[in-house]
């Protein structure tokens, strides 16, 4: 399954606290995800550094990239 691409609304949502939406045993997702809240990034910041990491671990996220699709 393909990533949206990086102006996908799915990465500013994911940014906004839907990664703890997220079912996941990842567990660098799962920090990630608390780390980010706590970021005073701007959503769009977030939302590249979603986008990257899913790049990254593209092959190792497959439940996590179908469940993103249905955000």
């Amino acid at each position: 399954m393909a990533l949206p691409p990086p102006d996908h609304p799915c990465w500013q949502k994911l940014a906004n606290g839907g990664l703890a939406r997220l079912n996941t045993q990842q567990l660098v997702l799962q920090l990630m995800s608390k780390r980010l809240e706590r970021s005073t990034d701007s959503v769009a910041t977030k939302a590249a550094e979603v986008h990257s990491f899913f790049v990254k671990w593209e092959r190792t996220l497959g439940s996590e990239i179908q469940q993103i699709q249905k955000l």
